[in-house]
């Protein structure tokens, strides 16, 4: 329980540095890395096997940002 209301705090203060990223992960034609201490999440590029653009924690919203970004890098 105290874990669970530890993780929430963080959410809301935001405080987390995200630097324990898990490995990328495909779904729903994306790719994105997921933070492993508050569940933030980022696209990930597998060509150049590195992350890019915002962190957000809704992850529909990220799939309307990919496509411009996609593109630039191409």
């Amino acid at each position: 329980m105290l874990v669970s209301v530890g993780l929430a705090a963080k959410r809301l203060v935001r405080f987390c540095r995200h630097k324990r990223m898990g490995w990328p992960i495909r779904q729903n034609g994306y790719t994105y890395q997921a933070c492993l201490d508050c569940g933030i999440q980022r696209l990930f590029d597998e060509r150049r096997f590195q992350p890019y653009g915002d962190y957000r924690y809704d992850l529909t919203r990220m799939g309307a940002v990919r496509d411009p970004i996609q593109k630039r890098l191409a």
